[in-house]
């Protein structure tokens, strides 16, 4: 085997690169600790605003529980003004959060786009602004009620359905009594009428008889 150019080569010809799987391990490693970095900068992993709850542990957006497309720039847009509710988040703040210093773009122009793919995501439009605020020649303000909570919407809701089948067992149960009483005062009702037959019956058999004998 010999070395040129930072190139390991064996004896077949073939070339071997030590150095892309050592890159491309710590891009994950890096990838792992923004993640985290993301998720310590909120008290608990669930952040609930209107109709949405945002799992920042799973980087998972949900509307009533239906989970939404969230690309990467804009879920980078969302934590950057959920870390401040109801601040002013300026634009250079959010240039330096979504693109390094070396990179070439329209930084305005991407600013603008990405805000924008937020806003419809949320269902927010330039007439009425309910969740993102832009604030002129400044930057953007998070104006909805953030709640920061332990659990999911989800496990509420299954807890509340769940509450609500054990009680609604109670009148299922009070109505079923309540049909098999009555089923069985008719059934009692149906008894005596028949007694009462068969007694009217007995009786004019019985008068029926004592008359023939009497004459």
């Amino acid at each position: 085997m010999t070395v040129a150019d930072g190139r390991a080569r064996s004896l077949f010809g073939i070339a071997f690169r030590p150095g892309v799987k050592t890159m491309k391990m710590e891009f994950q490693l890096a990838e792992g600790k923004a993640e985290t970095g993301n998720a310590e900068r909120f008290p608990t992993r669930y952040v609930r605003f209107g109709a949405f709850e945002l799992d920042v542990k799973r980087q998972d957006l949900l509307k009533n529980g239906a989970r939404l497309r969230l690309p990467g720039k804009v879920y980078q847009v969302l934590i950057t003004l959920l870390e401040r509710p109801g601040e002013i988040v300026t634009r250079e703040e959010l240039r330096t959060r979504l693109w390094p210093s070396d990179t070439h773009v329209n930084f305005d122009a991407n600013v603008n786009t990405t805000v924008n793919k937020l806003r419809q995501i949320l269902g927010d439009s330039n007439e009425e602004s309910a969740y993102v605020q832009t604030i002129p020649r400044r930057g953007y303000s998070f104006v909805s009620k953030v709640e920061f909570v332990e659990q999911p919407e989800t496990a509420g809701m299954a807890r509340d359905e769940a509450e609500r089948g054990e009680d609604s067992s109670l009148p299922s149960e009070t109505a079923a009594s309540k049909l098999f009483a009555a089923h069985s005062a008719k059934v009692w009702f149906t008894a005596g009428v028949i007694a009462l037959v068969v007694a009217a019956m007995l009786l004019g058999a019985a008068i029926t008889l004592f008359s023939h004998r009497a004459f």
